[in-house]
């Protein structure tokens, strides 16, 4: 009877246990439609392999991945998913993926986040070239989602999922990066952002990131003020068209990011530029999944994924599609050095 009640214990400490997990699922299909994509090389850079622990409702659940080998997992799956392969060599890297419970300023109540990092890359000729990448923080509302574990392992696997299909059609830098150094790609290549790197902004309009990163206002491009001295209307070459053709505007050494409660000043530290935001003011609207927060549209790496800025619509102007909560907490947003995405980080 002992043994038998032992027996009963045990089963009861696993079925609890067991009930406490929750694992992170990536079986939804990363077919390549052009059959370009030869081969997908996973590397799982974490420094910590565990993703964290969420409270759900009193109860502690454990976030992992449902196969904890995950590079074997994702190149397993893109080879299930890609019977028929092209000629390129796609290189992604996990560089960070944690959830935790995070208390914010004058909220009541934690809310569960994970901060997720992955980027791509092409390889050629033992060459690296960028293509994209993901780096911020997803929010879970705690009174508007039943369970914050499974609605985040949900998003991890959406992300990763969509992140795999967006690099496989998205342009690339034309800076090759050695295999020496990879680990430091991010250095390496912001060496050649013109607009953190100089000292001074040149003034105009830039129409995407990729001119701001490069430095080439659009000449084509003039700005109308109202009476008070706010931008109010988009010129060009004398025809009025949408503010949602604009990057940004630079104007006596300051530039001025659009968003959809007005331009914001794009002030600058050690990690680049950032405006002081939220994702209320620069949400579209709050999304449970599909398109996710990404590459500004006619960026570096265009905007295959990540939907940004819809040139055809003043509605939009500076607006973005995000997933997760729609915090109206406001905090320094950064605007990706490579990418032209905003970065949140809380």
């Amino acid at each position: 009877m002992k043994k038998i009640l032992q027996l009963t214990f045990v089963l009861f400490v696993s079925i609890n246990f067991a009930q406490k997990m929750m694992v992170i699922e990536l079986k939804e299909s990363i077919k390549d439609k052009r059959g370009l994509t030869k081969a997908l090389t996973f590397i799982d850079k974490r420094q910590d392999k565990k993703i964290g622990i969420i409270d759900d409702k009193g109860e502690f659940v454990t976030i992992k991945f449902e196969d904890e080998d995950v590079k074997n997992h994702v190149e397993s799956w893109f080879f299930k998913d890609n019977k028929k392969t092209g000629n390129t060599d796609i290189v992604v890297i996990l560089e960070e993926l944690k959830v935790y419970n995070e208390q914010d300023q004058d909220k009541e109540y934690p809310y569960a986040k994970t901060k997720i990092k992955i980027s791509s890359f092409l390889k050629r000729n033992n060459n690296y070239y960028f293509i994209n990448r993901f780096d911020n923080v997803i929010v879970c509302n705690p009174k508007r989602v039943s369970h914050a574990p499974k609605y985040l392992a949900e998003q991890i696997s959406e992300i990763i999922t969509e992140f795999i299909k967006g690099s496989y059609s998205s342009t690339i830098t034309s800076y090759a990066i050695s295999e020496s150094d990879i680990d430091n790609y991010n250095q390496y290549l912001s060496k050649n952002n013109k607009a953190v790197n100089n000292s001074e902004l040149k003034e105009g309009v830039y129409t995407d990131f990729k001119s701001f990163y490069n430095q080439e206002p659009n000449a084509d491009y003039s700005l109308r003020k109202n009476k008070n001295g706010n931008v109010v209307r988009l010129i060009h070459k004398d025809l009025q068209t949408s503010l949602a053709e604009m990057f940004c505007y630079v104007e006596e050494g300051k530039g001025y990011k659009l968003t959809p409660v007005g331009f914001d000043e794009m002030k600058k530290n050690e990690n680049g530029f950032y405006i002081y935001s939220s994702r209320a003011n620069l949400f579209t609207e709050s999304k449970t999944g599909g398109v996710f927060v990404g590459a500004v549209a006619g960026g570096l790496v265009g905007a295959a994924i990540g939907a940004a800025i819809d040139s055809g619509s003043n509605r939009n102007s500076g607006a973005i599609n995000g997933t997760g909560f729609k915090s109206s907490i406001e905090g320094i947003v950064y605007i990706d050095s490579l990418t032209g995405a905003y970065v949140f980080e809380n």
